[in-house]
């Protein structure tokens, strides 16, 4: 009889986010075994839907606290789903402290618990201190805690004590999404044009905080070559980001397509990745512009695995965290070292083969699954 995991995520796919993405792998490629993915809903009601063979129920966010939605017939729906499923396995994404003392309740003791460790709870409020029992509660009842990089298993993650039962699964990126297609040559060239054929250093991601897209705006100031800075996307900080803006070397160009995404980032010279605390967990975004063959720049992360998708002096180049003036150095001697910064993008492209695929990703998973 075929087995079931029960996925319980924040979101899925159509939403995307690097967690949905990797849930989706997940859901779609452990293919021995009946997925089943629970979910909050973006829509503000209640829905089932079937996509590519993975049965995923939506429930209705009430509202939220703190960027943490609250579904009031959650509870309901997991209990529903339990009882008609009978999953073997629940695989909890995490942080999502609401779902913690549901699932402790709703599931069978013998259900094999597995906790997908994307990120600690940053902000040490008092919100935090409530959710803290539900969080070491759910922690001790985990039979195996996966984190995305060895470097998260830190003395300051709550998963530390744990690190016994914990295993390293890295997420992945999909390759043929940012190989070039039909067209693209042009729409490169397109790009290079528009700015003047002038060296690009590009940043694409959401518009938060912990992005340092603020701190790029001050590097640029610093760098002393000719070139350009490129920052897509979009988010919260995006008006205030683009009002504090006086270069004409800096340009927002909002959100990208998928197709313009891609043909952005092999036009770029040089990858700015300039996330700033750990929340920054992994960063699918770098291995995304490492695969382009874009040259990273990284600020050290202590207990984040950027700088484990990245190796020093290997891969890209990786300065102490805050070094505004050696980050734009950094800038500068690549743009002004072609032949350093077509050796780091090539083991940069190489590693992300071998490291970080959606394939990659599966199989180290499936493995996890036939252990437990």
């Amino acid at each position: 009889m075929q087995k079931t995991i029960l996925h319980i995520s924040k979101y899925y796919h159509p939403y995307i986010g690097g967690i949905e993405t990797l849930v989706k792998s997940m859901a779609e490629g452990l293919t021995e075994y009946r997925n089943i993915v629970i979910c909050f809903a973006t829509d503000g009601k209640d829905t089932v839907d079937i996509i590519n063979g993975v049965t995923v129920y939506r429930v209705k966010v009430n509202f939220s606290i703190m960027s943490q939605d609250v579904a009031i017939g959650y509870y309901r729906t997991l209990k529903k789903l339990i009882a008609e499923y009978k999953p073997q396995y629940a695989h909890v994404h995490c942080p999502n402290p609401y779902v913690y003392p549901l699932v402790l309740k709703a599931i069978h003791p013998d259900t094999k618990l597995i906790l997908h460790w994307h990120s600690d709870i940053l902000s040490k409020g008092i919100v935090y201190r409530l959710v803290k029992p539900f969080e070491s509660a759910i922690l001790k009842r985990a039979d195996l805690i996966v984190t995305t990089s060895p470097n998260y298993i830190h003395p300051s993650s709550p998963i530390y004590q744990y690190k016994g039962k914990t295993s390293v699964v890295q997420s992945g990126i999909v390759l043929d999404n940012f190989n070039l297609k039909d067209g693209d040559e042009r729409r490169i060239t397109e790009i290079k044009s528009q700015y003047g054929n002038k060296p690009i250093v590009f940043l694409f991601g959401r518009h938060i905080p912990y992005k340092g897209i603020d701190w790029l705006m001050k590097i640029e100031k610093q760098v002393k070559s000719d070139c350009q800075f490129i920052i897509a996307g979009s988010g919260p900080l995006t008006k205030e980001l683009m009002k504090k803006n006086t270069s004409s070397r800096i340009t927002f160009t909002g959100k990208l397509s998928t197709d313009d995404l891609r043909c952005y980032i092999h036009a770029a010279d040089i990858f700015s990745f300039t996330s700033n605390t750990k929340a920054e967990a992994l960063g699918l975004a770098l291995a995304e512009a490492m695969y382009c063959r874009c040259t990273p720049i990284v600020f050290h992360l202590e207990g984040s695995g950027v700088n484990w998708v990245s190796i020093k002096d290997q891969t890209g180049l990786e300065i102490p965290l805050g070094d505004i003036s050696g980050y734009a150095k950094a800038i500068d001697n690549l743009l002004n070292n072609h032949s350093l910064r077509e050796r780091l993008a090539e083991a940069a492209h190489q590693r992300v083969i071998d490291m970080f695929t959606e394939q990659k990703s599966v199989s180290i998973m499936k493995a996890i699954y036939e252990q437990l």
